[in-house]
């Protein structure tokens, strides 16, 4: 039972991200961004890591697919336009995945489903937001700070462009 919902999602998933750059409509991409983003999430429940799902959900699908469908609307795309000229590319690399898929569940080195694990291999039980909250604050610490620091000079970027462009728009 546990392979065929992983399948599920494994399928909605890479249909959705196929969606998202296969659609001509700028919200139809974000829609299927969107669809995304909950499998991704229900994904992640099925490996209980439920803190991460809500993360993802609220993190994701909440602000960035915010932000995207408002930079969408904030440029007004009128026209349909296509960027697709990567078909060939794009072949061939999927075609490569599905080629290294394929020969990894032939040959049975995929991920093993369902396996039993005796009561002393299985570590201490720690939760999700204490696991992540000390991996984070402790080996990570340095990766995290400068990950704000790029967020926030963005964020300034952003509001100093605005300005720019409100203020260019009055005169």
């Amino acid at each position: 039972m546990n392979t065929l919902v992983f399948f599920y999602f494994a399928g909605v998933i890479v249909l959705t991200a196929s969606l998202v750059v296969a659609l001509r409509n700028p919200i139809y991409s974000a829609l299927s961004l969107l669809v995304m983003f909950f499998h991704v999430a229900g994904l992640y429940v099925t490996l209980h890591a439920e803190f991460l799902a809500a993360i993802q959900i609220i993190v994701y699908a909440g602000a960035i697919l915010v932000l995207y469908l408002f930079v969408v609307m904030l440029l007004n795309v009128k026209r349909e336009e296509r960027f697709h000229q990567q078909r060939t590319v794009g072949v061939f690399l999927g075609l490569t995945l599905l080629a290294e898929g394929l020969l990894l569940s032939f040959r049975g080195e995929g991920p093993k489903f369902g396996r039993e694990q005796s009561a002393e291999s299985v570590p201490a039980v720690v939760g999700n937001t204490e696991g992540i909250g000390e991996v984070l604050y402790s080996t990570y610490l340095f990766p995290f700070e400068i990950a704000s620091l790029i967020l926030l000079v963005a964020m300034i970027g952003a509001v100093i462009l605005t300005k720019k462009g409100i203020m260019e728009s009055k005169s």
